[in-house]
């Protein structure tokens, strides 16, 4: 039986949330144990994990993932005028890239930022990314490795072990609830959480080995291996851990200071403008999402309002109801150039993820059976 959220519509689908007695979500509980934090304490242990890495010798103290939108840009700025850390951050650049990003991107370097911009062969990225719809319904999951391999992998060679990624998704989202007290993690949680590696089916081993590809192609997609690490130190964190995540006021922040434009319309499937403007893949992912589970990028951007006090849950509904799920028709011929496929080819991916119980063909395009409610 599938419910919802009494708070903030969060699905019963999703993987690894959680609902207490209330029915409300792991997220929204979060939202409230937010509220008792001691985040002075937190932010206390952020200092101190500066200090300890700042190298105070011209050489970079941590890397910070970007990709020139509001959150990386939110890190990056903080880590750097608050903490008074030296940021080398990292951009893999993603597939089928918007010239929005790409002008994001460049403000924020032109802000005053080290940047290094790791591009994959594209055409290994397109056969990953291929293999990752086909297998996992997942369409942009060669990227997806790439950064976290391949940001891993760079910090490793040169030499610099803290690692900071914006928010994490499990704990402010709904998921896994095991790094929530927590500051630190490594690379098998990354591969766990991040990219299933152990989900029922197979998940980034069994993509890298149905792609066909040479470790020597794969290279900023496999992780170092343990020789690699030997002897060396590497700390992975989330800022999301530190402090009271509010991405709305982020965007603000990257507005201001990191030269954030936002989109002129809308996003497809949603009602928000500022967020996930590089790539147009996105688009197709937040659609795959919504076929396989039920909730899209709607449900997604409202429940962020919702726990954040700026969005009644009957709002939410109506948004969800008229957003959630848009088919991305604008990009679709982009997607068959892409991953190298026919329309019927496509739309087989399609029939193959789209979750029966919550869906019904009519017309050719997947309709919801179910009410939000």
């Amino acid at each position: 039986m599938v419910v919802w959220c009494k708070n903030c519509l969060n699905m019963s689908t999703r993987h690894r949330i959680t609902f207490d007695e209330r029915g409300w979500c792991n997220a929204c509980q979060w939202m409230e144990e937010k509220k008792n934090i001691d985040w002075d304490s937190r932010e206390k242990e952020l200092f101190e994990i500066c200090h300890k890495y700042s190298s105070h010798t011209g050489r970079f103290d941590c890397v910070v993932a970007v990709s020139g939108g509001k959150d990386g840009s939110y890190v990056a700025y903080q880590l750097k005028h608050k903490y008074g850390m030296n940021p080398l951050t990292i951009t893999v650049t993603p597939p089928l890239p918007m010239d929005l990003g790409y002008e994001n991107l460049k403000n924020f370097i032109n802000k005053g930022y080290n940047h290094i911009q790791i591009t994959p062969d594209v055409n290994v990225m397109r056969v990953l990314d291929r293999v990752g719809f086909i297998e996992k319904g997942w369409s942009y999951y060669g990227w997806l490795i790439a950064m976290q391999a391949a940001v891993v992998r760079l910090a490793i060679n040169l030499h610099i072990p803290l690692i900071f990624y914006a928010e994490d998704g499990e704990v402010e989202y709904g998921g896994s609830s095991e790094t929530k007290n927590r500051a630190m993690y490594n690379i098998e949680h990354m591969k766990n959480i991040f990219l299933e590696a152990k989900k029922e089916g197979g998940g980034h081993d069994k993509v890298l080995k149905a792609s066909g590809l040479s470790e020597a192609q794969m290279y900023f997609f496999l992780f170092p291996t343990e020789d690699e690490l030997k002897g060396k130190e590497l700390f992975i964190t989330h800022m999301s851990y530190f402090e009271p995540w509010d991405s709305y006021r982020n965007y603000l922040v990257a507005k201001e200071h990191c030269g954030l434009q936002e989109s002129h319309e809308r996003n497809i499937g949603t009602f928000t403008n500022y967020s996930s403007n590089d790539q147009a893949l996105i688009h197709l992912h937040y659609y795959m999402m919504y076929l396989k589970f039920g909730f899209g990028r709607t449900t997604q951007d409202v429940g962020i309002e919702i726990r954040r006090g700026c969005m009644t849950r009957e709002q939410g509904v109506n948004l969800v109801r008229m957003y959630d799920g848009q088919y991305p028709e604008k990009y679709i011929e982009m997607y068959l150039n892409y991953y190298q496929m026919t329309q019927d080819e496509f739309d087989a991916v399609l029939d193959k993820w789209a979750n029966k119980e919550l869906f019904k063909k009519i017309d050719g395009r997947w309709q919801p059976t179910f009410t939000v409610y």
